[in-house]
This record gives structure tokens, C-alpha cells and sequence, in this order.
């Protein structure tokens, strides 16, 4: 007798083979919060203090930068740090008392005429080299959010991102962002009209139109763009005189001589 096997064959093929779903296809992308590896590591190797450091506010069109530096008490790691953009604002003020109790910090401020003078990236870079600094023991390790190394005596490590992976550098990024929080409520007082207390000075629409009506205030940074545009609609530059220009004055001395 001949079997035929086809059926048999396609039957095992379609229990074997896997549904497929009629939906799109989901994927869950895990967040990870920063980790105090890096840190203990050193630490079990003899080498400490260790510190992290980060800043908040070089986008904003008005304000200062400011850094922090941090040293976290290997037995008391503050619980959910994490990069400070994650968190909400209540957030950060918790964890911000808690980092001030338990941890060693620094803080420094590039004002927003260091910004003019120096460009953004360099005064940025200062005022973490100058919260490293400022620290109450000079660290033995550094760890630095972003890519560039920052001028320290002490060994010093960019970590990309590492706002978000690091402990103490998320540690530093919450002390950096509420100290400058605070320090824009306070602006928003003595320039009031341009709603610092609530974008902090970031080109939101609402500052954009206070900047365009009431022109740049002293905290603004000279050479942002639209600090630039606001500044020669409220302060237009004279028109600066060609070689075929005649001063009326001179002309009329000329005439008088001749």
C-alpha cells in the first residue's frame, strides 16, 4: 500500500510553525537608572574620594550655567537618583535634601557675561572644573557628563550620557538643576515680564514673544540668536558712514571757508 505523506507532513508543519500575530509588533525598551558601580569600584581599589559632576543650562537663552560637583557616602546612596531631566520637579527637590544630608557638593556658576565672552562650551567647562575645585576634599577620580575631560589634577573620565548611568553624576545633574531652578525664580523678581519663573529661560514661544517686546533684559546671553534679532529691533545699530559720506557739519565749515 502507498502511504501518502503529504498530509501528514503539512499537519506537522503548521503545528510546528509559529502563530502570527495580526497586531504590530511591540517592543518594550527598558530604562535603566544609574548605578553606583563605577564609584565602588574604585573605591575597593583604595581610590577615593570619587566625584561626579554635571551642569544645567547651556541651552536657555538667559541665565547662568551652573555646575556641581558630588561625592556620595558609599553607605548612604540616595535612593531613584537618576539623570534630572527624568524626574519631576518634586521630585528632584527631594532628592536634592537628601543629596545636601547624606553627601560632600559643590557648586559654580558661569554668569551669562563669561557666556559672551568665553562661547558656551568653555564657560561650561570652566564652571565644572571650577565645582571640582570647590569641593571640601580635591577628589582622587572624577566622572564628567559629556565628552570632554575637564582641567582637574585628578584623573577625570566623560562618560557620555552619564548623567543617566553614573550615580553620582546623576547625583550632581539634580544639586545643578535645582540650584539654577531656584536661582531664575529669583531672576524672574528682578526682571519681571519675561516669565523666568517658569520656562527658566529656555526659548520657549512664551519667551521668545517677551523677548521680542520687551527686548534683552542683562541676564540674556548677548549672542543667541534671538537675543541678537531682539537686540537690534530695540537697539538698531546707527548706520556707520561709507568714504562718499559728507558730514553736514564739515560741509558747512568747507563752504563758509571757501
Amino acid at each position: 500500500m502507498i502511504r501518502d505523506n503529504s498530509k501528514s507532513a503539512s499537519t506537522t508543519a503548521s503545528k510546528k510553525a509559529p502563530a502570527k500575530s495580526a497586531g504590530p509588533d511591540k517592543r518594550v525598551i527598558a530604562v535603566t537608572r544609574p548605578s553606583f558601580r563605577r564609584e565602588r569600584a574604585l573605591f575597593k581599589r583604595g581610590v577615593w574620594p570619587v566625584a561626579g559632576c554635571d551642569e544645567a543650562g547651556r541651552g536657555p537663552l538667559a541665565g547662568p550655567v551652573v555646575a556641581a560637583a558630588v561625592v556620595l557616602d558609599p553607605a548612604r546612596v540616595p535612593k531613584g537618583l537618576d539623570d534630572s531631566k527624568r524626574l519631576t520637579a518634586e521630585r528632584r527637590e527631594e532628592l536634592f535634601e537628601e543629596i545636601c544630608a547624606t553627601a560632600a557638593f559643590s557648586v559654580a556658576v558661569a554668569s551669562p557675561a563669561r557666556i559672551d565672552r568665553d562661547n558656551i562650551l568653555r564657560a561650561s567647562l570652566w564652571a565644572l572644573a571650577r565645582a571640582v575645585h570647590a569641593l571640601p576634599e580635591m577628589p582622587k577620580h572624577v566622572f564628567v557628563d559629556g565628552r570632554d575631560k575637564l582641567a582637574t589634577p585628578c584623573d577625570c573620565d566623560a562618560v557620555i550620557g552619564g548623567d543617566g548611568i553614573v550615580a553620582s553624576i546623576a547625583a550632581a545633574s539634580i544639586i545643578a538643576k535645582v540650584t539654577r531652578d531656584r536661582l531664575m525664580c529669583a531672576l524672574a523678581l528682578d526682571c519681571p515680564g519675561y516669565g523666568f519663573e517658569q520656562h527658566k529661560g529656555y526659548g520657549v514661544p512664551e519667551h521668545l514673544e517677551a523677548l521680542d517686546r520687551l527686548g534683552p533684559s542683562t541676564h540674556h546671553r548677548s549672542f543667541f540668536a534671538p537675543v541678537v534679532a531682539a537686540r537690534l529691533k530695540h537697539f538698531p545699530r546707527p548706520a556707520e558712514p561709507d568714504l562718499f559720506t559728507v558730514d553736514a557739519e564739515s560741509e558747512a565749515a568747507a563752504s563758509a571757508a571757501a
